[in-house]
């Protein structure tokens, strides 16, 4: 997805992504301009980390990633099928998208029209014209809008629950809250990614669930199971 903004890293955020939030002072009940404090601060440790992994592990990450979406999708024939442009360390979609439409589906790129407003999705597959979007991140040359039947969704940061941290942009939820009909929305992500809590607010969508090189996440909400995983 396309809910980005760019920023400048910062120094990482001490360790407070791994401690319970109760005890790092952050309640459920926090405002949210702490909330969004927070986020950023570990949306830009969190980039930095994954950037610093060297690019053919992330590369075989990837792989196993995808392995695992397709393994979740199962028979892709005559699915529309949403991923992305790869952006900043991001999991490498593009060779997943050849692999759908080899399987008889359709592929699909987000599209950012306009700040504030929900993204569009368009029909793409490899080898069609790109032309460039908001953040020079490529989209269809061509517009032909659709409605995926799966959105795959690159995830900064995540939590049990399958909470999205993302770029900050807010284009991820705005899209699902507008959509006629939600289509099953699929996280990836790498492990290292995991947080304790995102602390969710109430714009905020969880994913169906989340894949990641170390296996697939599926939603929990209970606390006791958060303190548990952390």
């Amino acid at each position: 997805m396309a809910d980005d903004e760019t920023n400048d890293f910062a120094s990482p955020a001490c360790f407070l992504h791994e401690i319970d939030p109760a005890y790092s002072g952050l309640s459920a009940s926090m405002a949210w301009a702490d909330v969004n404090r927070w986020r950023k601060a570990e949306r830009e440790r969190l980039i930095a980390e994954r950037l610093a992994v060297p690019a053919d592990v992330r590369a075989g990450w990837g792989e196993i990633i995808a392995a695992g979406v397709l393994a979740e999708i199962g028979d892709v024939s005559g699915l529309i099928v949403s991923a992305y442009w790869p952006f900043r360390g991001e999991p490498d979609f593009r060779p997943f998208m050849e692999e759908v439409a080899a399987r008889g589906g359709r592929t699909a790129l987000p599209v950012v029209v306009e700040k504030g407003q929900p993204l569009e999705f368009h029909l793409w597959q490899t080898g069609e014209a790109l032309s460039r979007g908001v953040w020079n991140i490529p989209i269809p040359a061509e517009r032909r809008p659709c409605m995926p039947d799966i959105v795959i969704s690159p995830v900064v940061g995540y939590d049990p629950a399958c909470y999205r941290l993302g770029y900050g942009g807010g284009f991820f939820d705005r899209t699902l809250a507008a959509l006629p009909a939600r289509p099953r929305v699929i996280g990836i992500g790498y492990s290292m990614a995991r947080l304790a809590t995102i602390h969710p607010q109430a714009h905020d969508i969880p994913m169906d669930l989340i894949v990641t090189e170390a296996g697939t996440v599926r939603p929990q909400a209970d606390v006791s199971t958060v303190r548990a995983l952390t």
